[in-house]
């Protein structure tokens, strides 16, 4: 049996057994990570605070040849403001569910991009969808979408009308649109434009307004669900 330390945040907890949980975990050295926590339903267990999603802190895991067994947790943030306001908790279930579908190995950047979302959903004072909206933008970017741009991609034209091609992943323009494409208003993409630019600590100084900041996260929604095959939970 070999024992490691990662730190790692807890992104979906399951009921095992009387008083177990299996967690499971994004670390920031292994990536996912499911694991056992024994005991951890009892009011007096050592280590029940941590058996919550949110959970972020360095976590040593034996690991054994059936499962690995999480022996103690140092929690650095449990992001409890989260549960004072319901909005607020449900656009953070929805970017961990998004990690939940999307990570698999190691992944610094998306580890950090975590943190940063959910510090800023949980302390500042940001409208709904900013930052699931900021989050999804630096995950299509990683991913090789990084769509913001004033020029067609195919005919190099200014974008005064938009049209998004789904099977691309970018603006195009009226002449360049095909059939998989779908126009995007100019308050859409003056909110993308926006989020993308602005850092998450000062996401809480901006106001879009408009219909542009729900056209935002209903587009980018859209673009989740092609890009990845899955649907982002509703919130």
């Amino acid at each position: 049996m070999a024992s490691i330390k990662t730190k790692a945040i807890v992104i979906k907890s399951t009921d095992s057994k009387d008083k177990d949980k299996i967690i499971h975990l994004f670390s920031l050295e292994n990536g996912i990570m499911l694991a056992s926590m024994r005991g951890v339903k009892g009011d007096k267990a050592k280590l029940k605070s941590a058996k919550e999603i949110f959970c972020f802190g360095d976590f040593v895991i034996e690991q054994t040849k059936n499962i690995n067994i999480v022996t103690s947790v140092d929690i650095i943030d449990n992001f409890y403001d989260l549960s004072k306001d319901i909005d607020r908790y449900y656009e953070g279930c929805a970017i961990l569910d998004i990690v939940d579908k999307i990570a698999k190995e190691s992944d610094p950047q998306l580890f950090i991009e975590i943190i940063k979302a959910l510090k800023t959903l949980c302390y500042d004072q940001v409208k709904k969808y900013y930052c699931i909206d900021k989050f999804l933008l630096a995950i299509f970017k990683a991913l090789g979408y990084g769509f913001i741009t004033d020029r067609c991609p195919s005919c190099n034209s200014l974008l005064n009308i938009r049209y998004f091609d789904f099977n691309d992943g970018s603006f195009v323009c009226p002449a360049c649109k095909t059939a998989l494409c779908q126009q995007v208003s100019n308050a859409c993409y003056a909110s993308l434009r926006i989020l993308d630019s602005t850092p998450y600590d000062k996401l809480r100084l901006i106001k879009l307004g408009g219909m542009g900041e729900v056209q935002a996260f209903n587009f980018l929604s859209k673009n989740f669900q092609w890009r990845t095959g899955f649907t982002l939970i509703e919130f």
